[in-house]
């Protein structure tokens, strides 16, 4: 029964244009990767990875993490809180609270092994019977999944309301109130009104846990993240940064006021009951964040400025010139562009058109974007070069 009950389900997914797939890439992480499709290799240029300062395959982070390995080994051996926790790790978390405590006053920082183990930590350890938690209704699928196995209320609002926000602010009861949001919206690309929404945790006693998984590494100066970029202080800031994006290799932290770090080191299930990420991965962090906040770290983040306005300004002409095209391309700066086209069989088409010229640009859709907004997510990293943009531009212009 289980077996046709799943059949009768993708099926319904496949009739939907919504079933996923995956692909086997045989070369490391960049703009032109080897993937394996049909039984043969091909080489594509993509623009689907979080790579986003091109970091992922430099020699200084493949050459730290081997010495990482020769230095601690291969596996950590079991959780942080029995004796997986090396000084490596140790000496990450000193750094990365180091790198945000201009903005979380004496913050502590706690090394994840994903971001979305740092998220489902966050939200139900800190969403108690005695909280309500307040979430933007487009914010990732791991604060979501977090709040709902915490046990607190969860309320959400749609995107960016934030006159919604503070009605909800304004009939809570709970004594503790926890705005939930990503920095930058990981499908949208667009930045959420962060000094707005600390100016209203300040009024009305809240604290936020602001996910920057695309702007650690990419915004503000140093590349220190979405709360440099706005120049934001306040110790009621829960900073969440993941490292396997900008910075290249793998994990995530949360930074925060050191009462906050210490009830997550208590209570925080996803941290306490899973083995410690390899020390060999905190090691070679420790030289990413060093290249991220270095003079190479600024030329990539203005290399990836500048091919995120040739984007934008190649495919705006595109629309100026084909309006019956129906494409949006909504308002971002960053590193995530969404050229959304509505229907779910549409953009699989056109990812399979730039497929079939040798262009790997993935079809986004429900559940993970809201219903008739379809989408190619086009990602940009500092490895792209002009010439590499110009490409996918032209290959645009022929898609119908």
């Amino acid at each position: 029964m289980l077996i046709q009950h799943l059949n009768r389900q993708l099926l319904e997914r496949d009739a939907q244009s919504l079933r996923r797939s995956r692909r086997t890439v045989s070369s490391p992480c960049g703009p032109h990767q080897r993937v394996a499709v049909d039984g043969a290799e091909r080489v594509l240029l993509g623009f689907c990875s979080n790579d986003y300062l091109g970091l992922a395959n430099h020699p200084a982070l493949s050459t730290a993490l081997a010495e990482g390995a020769l230095r601690w080994g291969a596996g950590s051996g079991a959780s942080h809180l029995i004796s997986g926790h090396s000084q490596a790790h140790a000496d990450l978390e000193d750094e990365l609270a180091t790198w945000l405590s201009p903005f979380i006053p004496g913050a502590k920082a706690v090394f994840f092994g994903t971001g979305y183990l740092a998220n489902l930590a966050l939200v139900t350890a800190l969403g108690d019977t005695q909280s309500t938690v307040f979430a933007d209704k487009l914010n990732h699928a791991s604060l979501i999944d977090g709040g709902l196995l915490a046990r607190a209320e969860m309320q959400r609002y749609a995107h960016g309301r934030l006159d919604v926000l503070e009605q909800q602010l304004q009939r809570c009861t709970t004594p503790i109130r926890l705005i939930v949001t990503d920095a930058v919206f990981s499908m949208d690309g667009d930045l959420a009104d962060l000094p707005a929404l600390l100016d209203l945790a300040q009024r009305y006693d809240a604290w936020i846990i602001v996910d920057d998984a695309h702007g650690f590494g990419v915004l503000g100066a140093n590349g220190r993240g979405s709360l440099a970029h706005f120049g934001l202080c306040s110790e009621r800031l829960i900073y969440m940064g993941t490292l396997g994006k900008a910075a290249g290799v793998a994990g995530a932290f949360v930074a925060a006021h050191p009462t906050v770090a210490e009830w997550l080191l208590q209570s925080g299930r996803s941290y306490i009951y899973t083995t410690a990420t390899p020390a060999a991965i905190a090691h070679a962090l420790c030289t990413s964040l060093a290249l991220i906040g270095g003079e190479q770290g600024e030329r990539r983040r203005a290399q990836l400025r500048a091919r995120i306005k040739q984007l934008r300004d190649g495919v705006a002409d595109i629309i100026a010139r084909r309006p019956s095209l129906g494409w949006r391309l909504p308002e971002s700066n960053t590193a995530i562009q969404p050229l959304i086209v509505g229907d779910n069989e549409r953009a699989l088409a056109m990812s399979a058109a730039l497929d079939s010229q040798g262009l790997w640009v993935p079809a986004i859709r429900p559940p993970t974007v809201p219903a008739g907004t379809a989408r190619l997510r086009i990602t940009l990293s500092a490895g792209h070069s002009a010439e590499d943009v110009e490409r996918l531009l032209a290959a645009l212009a022929r898609t119908e």
